[in-house]
């Protein structure tokens, strides 16, 4: 099952996507990994979830990529007398660790790392922004605020914080149980919420000790503040847009999600783009022109891949979605301005022989108008790089370890294929030639480039170009 686009879909599973016969569905509509949100998932469900899209891959012959994403740190109220209050702007409040229930002046807030991290002038968003409170003192026990706008707030309603920097890592308790569930079950990815700083990385990656990679969900100005640092130390990136929103004015998220994509693109790391970006299908049949555009400049940006949140977890219309997210992204792909405007944001390659062995694998490639480039690659490396250059021709990823395959299939353009490795260089060429040709990548009497590292089977050691035709019944000439 080849794809018509090279921009991949993540779609997120949930009450409206769960069987087995939907999860096909899906993927045959366009999604190429599904997202286990483990906010709302137990670990019961989340075993079962992962079972079935195995079964989708087996039935298939197809890899999948699996992303279980971990909740992080939910910081919130306490709970009132009558469940709400009312307040006015100008009006204080406080926030104490007093676990009494609240009233119009206080509520408890169970978070001691807030009581003695926030300083006076610090915002408090409460309800995804909707109730801002201002910081006039604190004193490790209370923060006596002032309601700046709003004027409502509930039992258990978020709390969030773009002022202060929390002495708190990214894993809960909750989130290590989570990450040991997921990773024993042998999901692909695993995404981390509310990073802060590069060090919130350290103990998942500790953790998983190489069994599954780690993307970091940019949603906080703290870690918009160290964004190289985060990209440096993570194997992906999310453009987290819903709660980056709310901690940061609505008018800079656009200009921060291009500073996110490009960033990743010049270190070549796979980033995603997140949230909202076809929200009126949760309960509509076709999207607003608004979401369209919104899709599109993901694309035009050249995103590895854009995300379905609600939309295929819980609306009236999973498959449609991913349906008009594939439309959408083969449109703009085949637009005649995507080719310059992909181009114009390429980076220069790095001074290393894999990324200088991909640059001329993508000039040469698109100089003789080649049919593919051909990749072998045992840990995603090299398939990484060729993705980097974001080439004109399609990018065949042919792995012996199909955990590779996985992780490959969020990656921009990569459609991977699981193969034994090569015995030798004539075997080599014979393969990427024959799986070309099978995949409908290439046809009798067209051309391919491959790109491996000699001596095979050596990790990370891509040194070798070859040029080779595809004779009769694929074989390589």
């Amino acid at each position: 099952m080849r794809r018509s686009r090279k921009v991949k879909i993540l779609a997120t599973l949930g009450p409206a996507s769960s069987s087995e016969e939907m999860i096909r569905k899906l993927f045959e509509a366009g999604a190429d990994v599904f997202r286990i949100n483990m906010s709302h998932t137990d670990h019961a469900l989340m075993r079962t979830l992962v079972g079935r899209i195995r079964a989708v891959e087996t039935a298939l012959g197809r890899p999948i990529g699996i992303l279980a994403d971990l909740q992080g740190p939910k910081l919130r109220v306490g709970k009132f007398t009558e469940g709400k209050v009312a307040l006015k702007a100008g009006q204080a409040f406080t926030l104490d660790d007093n676990p009494a229930l609240g009233d119009t002046t206080r509520v408890h807030l169970p978070h001691p790392e807030i009581l003695t991290s926030v300083e006076a002038g610090d915002r408090l968003l409460i309800d995804d922004g909707r109730l801002e409170l201002k910081a006039v003192s604190s004193d490790g026990k209370s923060i006596v605020s002032t309601v700046v706008a709003g004027n409502k707030i509930s039992d258990k309603k978020g709390v969030s914080l773009p002022d202060t920097d929390l002495p708190v890592g990214a894993l809960t308790e909750k989130d290590r149980a989570d990450l040991d569930a997921v990773l024993s079950t042998g999901v692909d990815w695993v995404a981390l919420s509310f990073i802060q700083r590069p060090e919130d990385l350290a103990e998942a990656r500790k953790i998983a000790r190489g069994r599954a990679l780690l993307m970091s969900k940019i949603e906080k100005p703290q870690a918009v503040a160290r964004l190289a640092e985060i990209i440096e130390l993570s194997d992906a990136v999310m453009v987290a847009r819903g709660d980056l929103g709310v901690e940061m004015p609505l008018e800079a998220v656009p200009g921060i999600q291009k500073q996110i994509t490009r960033a990743c693109r010049r270190a070549g790391k796979p980033v995603v783009v997140a949230t909202q970006m076809l929200e009126s299908m949760i309960s509509a049949p076709v999207p607003t022109r608004a979401e369209v555009s919104d899709v599109a400049t993901a694309v035009f940006e050249g995103a590895d891949a854009i995300m379905l949140s609600a939309e295929s977890a819980a609306g009236e219309y999973p498959v449609q979605a991913v349906a008009t997210m594939n439309r959408i992204a083969e449109r703009v792909e085949q637009d005649p301005t995507y080719a310059g405007i992909i181009n114009a944001q390429r980076s220069e390659p790095e001074a290393t022989g894999a990324d200088a062995i991909s640059l001329a694998a993508r000039q040469i490639a698109e100089t003789l108008k080649l049919s593919a480039i051909v990749t072998y690659t045992a840990s995603g490396t090299t398939g990484l790089r060729a993705a980097r250059e974001r080439p004109q021709v399609p990018i065949v990823a042919l792995s012996p370890v199909v955990e590779t395959a996985r992780r490959l299939s969020l990656v921009w353009g990569t459609h991977c294929v699981v193969t034994p490795d090569a015995i030798d260089l004539d075997d080599m060429v014979d393969r990427a030639c024959r799986i070309a040709y099978a995949e409908t990548f290439a046809g009798t009497g067209d051309r391919v480039i491959i790109t491996a590292g000699v001596p095979l089977r050596t990790p990370g050691a891509t040194n070798m170009l070859r040029i080779a035709y595809v004779g009769a019944d694929g074989h390589g000439v």
